[in-house]
Order: C-alpha cells, then sequence, then structure tokens
C-alpha cells in the first residue's frame, strides 16, 4: 500500500479526482481517502500544515492501513540561488531545522538521543523520481538534495542564509522532516517530493499565490506517474 500525503487539500485534490473505488475513511480530524490511482492501491490524505499534524497522519497510515511506502507531496522555498519557481526537489534526507538543543551539547537540528542526525528517504524511489521529472517535466529542472523542515514559513533573507550556510539545505517547508523522521521509527520507504512555489526570502509573500498552482500542477504530474512506474508489492519484499 502506498501512502500519499499532502498538507493542503489543494496538494492532493486532483489525486483524489483520479482515484477509483474510493474509501473514506475520517481518523484525528483527517480524511483518509483509500482507493486505486492507475491499479495500485493508494491512501490518499490531507495532513494539515506542520510537523505534529504531519507526524501523526503518517503514524495512522503505518497504523490503520498498513503502508509501506509514503510519498509526501507538496511545494517549497527555495534555499539555492539555481533552484528555481517551479523547478521540483527531490529528498535525499531531511532535517528538522527548528530543533534545538544546543544546550545540552547536541549539534542544531539533532533530535536528542536519536541515532542519526539526518532523517534517510529512500534511494530507490528517488531514482525514480528523477527519471520520471527528466522525461515527463521537461520544461524545468529537478534537485536531488536536503529538504529541510520547521514550524516556520520562511519568508526573510537572514533566515534563509542561515539555513543554507547551518544545514546546506536545498529547500525549506513544514512536513517533510517529521514524515521521515515517523517512516524511520517504522522503517518504512518515504520520499518527500517538493515543487518550489517561492525563494523562501523577501519576495515570498509576492510570489507566493501567484506560482503556488504550477507548483502543484508539477508535483501531482510526478506522483501519479510515480504511482503508475512502482510495483509496490514487489518492491516492498
Amino acid at each position: 500500500m502506498i501512502g500519499i500525503i499532502g498538507a493542503m487539500e489543494e496538494e492532493i485534490s486532483k489525486l483524489k479526482e483520479i482515484m477509483e473505488n474510493k474509501e473514506l475513511n475520517k481518523i484525528a480530524g483527517m480524511e483518509f481517502v483509500k482507493g486505486e490511482i492507475r491499479g495500485r492501491q493508494v491512501t490518499v490524505v490531507r495532513s494539515g500544515i506542520g510537523k505534529v499534524n504531519a507526524a501523526a497522519c503518517t503514524q495512522i497510515l503505518v497504523d490503520r492501513f498498513g503502508v509501506d511506502i509514503v510519498i509526501n507531496t507538496g511545494i517549497a522555498g527555495s534555499l539555492k540561488n539555481e533552484i528555481n519557481i517551479g523547478d521540483i526537489v527531490l529528498s535525499t534526507d531531511t532535517v528538522i531545522h527548528d530543533m534545538n538543543v544546543e544546550g545540552f551539547g547536541y549539534k542544531r537540528g539533532q533530535v536528542p538521543r536519536m541515532d542519526v542526525f539526518a532523517f534517510p528517504t529512500d534511494d530507490k524511489l528517488r531514482s525514480i523520481a528523477k527519471e520520471i521529472c527528466e522525461k515527463e517535466l521537461i520544461d524545468i529542472s529537478v534537485f536531488e538534495g536536503r529538504v529541510l523542515s520547521g514550524d516556520i514559513f520562511v519568508s526573510d533573507r537572514a533566515t534563509k542564509e542561515d539555513l543554507k550556510k547551518t544545514f546546506d539545505g536545498y529547500c525549506t517547508e513544514m512536513e517533510g522532516a517529521a514524515i521521515a523522521q515517523v517512516a524511520y521509527l517504522n522503517d518504512i520507504r518515504v520520499l518527500i517530493v517538493r515543487a518550489i512555489s517561492d525563494k523562501a526570502d523577501d519576495s515570498a509573500s509576492m510570489d507566493y499565490a501567484e506560482f503556488e498552482r504550477k507548483a502543484i500542477e508539477n508535483c501531482v504530474k510526478l506522483t501519479t506517474k510515480l504511482i503508475e512506474t512502482i510495483d509496490a508489492p514487489h518492491y516492498c519484499q
């Protein structure tokens, strides 16, 4: 079973429209829609915004729907000059950038007593997604790199530069690292897919509304093709 998480309804509504044999389950204030996309068994859900919502949503997918793969699709702010609005970032790993326990000797971003600093994502899923991007989304660029998450909408240059310098992140958003952390704890495969909707600087509020729609379109196209391509039962063995 593949779980698809989007933080906002706009990020998953198109996926739900193309689903067949839909079954709705309401759990913890979230609507989990189980069904088929392109012949694959999937559960699609809007988690809500922020790390707590995202983590709760992911654990429900594991416990109640038995997912083996989680794809988190959505939008993000670019942290690198070469990554432009509309481009896609595929996660190599994720870091919670607003985790700070430096007072106890931990590196900034480190979750205390966890055995990893950055939560890994799946290499094979990322490879498949990259190939799809290069074939299907030829008018944009695709990047592979670290996704940063925090309960902050980054919209100023000072914060952007700090995140770049500290974590070498490719983009910043508010859910991916929490999803990847839960996937890590449950030993399931995960990929964070982010379409760039703004540059995470002083232009963010100006760019966001204008470019959000196109960024979501790119994410939906990639996610749909990724579902088609993954041989989920074989892949999860």
